[in-house]
């Protein structure tokens, strides 16, 4: 049975306890774990119509990187009713799931389940879109300003709402890069990037030769699709990388303990110029391609060589496009150089598809109106906490008042920012923070691996997991 929605708790006049800005998985999750505590009084806007998750990289067969129970509220409270089991029993899917022995859902699988959680939950405002956040110091209160929405995503009304707390959860943005932006800004140029794949997909199956630029796991599911759809003999695909391989995701099982709130702790109290120097070194650790998916790129390309011959695909990394233009008036130009051979050439191609990524969307605009409370790093970055608030002018929050942030503090907390796993752990984080107690009591410890010679700093109970540490003199 489906959770039963709750009538909206707070007068329009009435402050908000935590206004969400953005309502993506991770908002989506925060939104679910502060249904049950009925002293919170919340309101979440997005501008979009409705929930949409990557719906451009929806393709059939593909599947999260992450086991079914990294949903919006397992790992926090795994009883909740906005868990993916009680979707699959509402659904009267669980014994055909049981039955499936699928750890790793598909993402259209996902998708649905979030369409589910964000039908039901109450407190969720699509069509909203949040055009500016204040201070107000007379009302010790953040102003929100925002716009009500029409079908076409015009302005039909203005708004705004106050509130003590509000967490900022606009995710990302799909990463064009420089060289490439004036092709992709082109209308009719079929230079797209991978966030648009399923909506170009069939003009890319007539284009005579296609390239996929980028090799992580959006690079790889692409170029398997396209693959897959291309005639024995006849693919006419190339794909290039500027990693120094196809490489695989790292997924060992102490590997992974990277995606734990034990490392997300150790990261952050690293300093500045360490965390930088270790985001740029773990990219194989949320940046690579998933072994399943490389074995089926491998089973492909060999399939295709059963008959004699080698299919007419090319696969290169450490390419980096310098440049790119028009050719011909239809065909596209990139001009190329090999990082390790230092040596440079030209490809024609009649389509490009992008898979270069995502970055987190720049703070500034949204948050124009507090810039003179904000405490930035030596790099003008935001600060955040340990508890995911923005470091604020203690003018602002000696008031009790804080803006949380999700998938926005990468440069503090590492390479689980953007991961699904720990979606429902910094939700529980963020709410035991906001009200002062623990509605959500959170491990004292999460990882086999001690990171550091150091016991770790005290974790949101504020206790801490203590290893017993061998003195360096004693180790022979």
């Amino acid at each position: 049975m489906s959770p039963t929605p709750n009538p909206p708790r707070h007068e329009p006049e009435a402050p908000c306890d935590l206004v969400g800005i953005g309502i993506g998985p991770f908002n989506l999750s925060l939104a679910a774990l502060a249904h049950p505590l009925t002293e919170l009084d919340t309101a979440f806007y997005e501008q979009r119509p409705g929930f949409d998750w990557h719906p451009g990289l929806l393709i059939d067969g593909a599947t999260l990187q992450v086991p079914f129970l990294a949903d919006l509220v397992t790992l926090a409270d795994p009883a909740s009713p906005w868990s993916f089991l009680n979707y699959l029993k509402d659904r009267d899917r669980l014994f055909p799931f049981y039955f499936a022995e699928r750890f790793h859902i598909q993402r259209t699988e996902y998708d649905a389940y979030c369409r589910w959680v964000s039908d039901h939950l109450p407190g969720l405002h699509f069509g909203h879109r949040v055009d500016a956040v204040r201070w107000h110091p007379d009302r010790t209160l953040f102003e929100v300003d925002f716009a009500r929405l029409d079908a076409d995503g015009q302005t039909r009304s203005l708004g705004r709402t106050h509130t003590r707390n509000i967490v900022v959860g606009v995710g990302t943005a799909p990463h064009v890069p420089q060289t490439l932006k004036p092709l992709a800004d082109a209308p009719g140029v079929p230079v797209i990037h991978a966030a648009d794949y399923l909506e170009h997909r069939d003009q890319l199956h007539t284009a005579g030769h296609i390239t996929v630029v980028g090799a992580g796991q959006s690079g790889a599911e692409i170029f398997l699709d396209l693959l897959r759809n291309r005639p024995t003999g006849q693919e006419r695909i190339t794909w290039l990388s500027r990693t120094e391989a196809f490489a695989p995701m790292e997924y060992s099982k102490l590997g992974l303990e990277h995606f734990t709130p034990d490392y997300t702790r150790y990261f952050h109290h690293l300093p500045e110029a360490e965390r930088d120097r270790l985001l740029a070194a773990q990219w194989q650790l949320h940046k690579g391609i998933d072994a399943d998916t490389i074995a089926a790129i491998h089973d492909e390309l060999y399939r295709r060589t059963q008959h004699g011959g080698w299919p007419d695909a090319v696969l290169t990394p450490a390419v980096h496009v310098r440049t790119a233009g028009r050719v011909a008036t239809s065909k596209i130009e990139l001009h190329l150089e090999h990082v390790q051979q230092g040596t440079r050439t030209r490809l024609t191609t009649d389509a490009v598809v992008l898979a270069t990524g995502y970055r987190e969307r720049p703070l500034g605009r949204l948050l124009a109106g507090l810039d003179p409370h904000l405490r930035r790093d030596s790099a003008d970055r935001p600060r955040v906490d340990d508890q995911y608030r923005l470091v604020l002018d203690p003018a602002v929050t000696d008031t009790g008042c804080q803006i949380y942030v999700q998938n926005a503090e990468l440069h503090t907390h590492g390479v689980g920012t953007p991961d699904l796993g720990l979606a429902a752990w910094r939700s529980a984080s963020i709410l035991n923070a906001l009200t002062g107690k623990e509605p959500y009591p959170l491990p004292e410890r999460t990882a086999f691996t001690t990171f550091g010679l150091t016991p770790p700093p005290a974790g949101p109970t504020g206790r801490r997991a203590t290893p017993t540490l061998v003195p360096l003199a004693d180790i022979r």
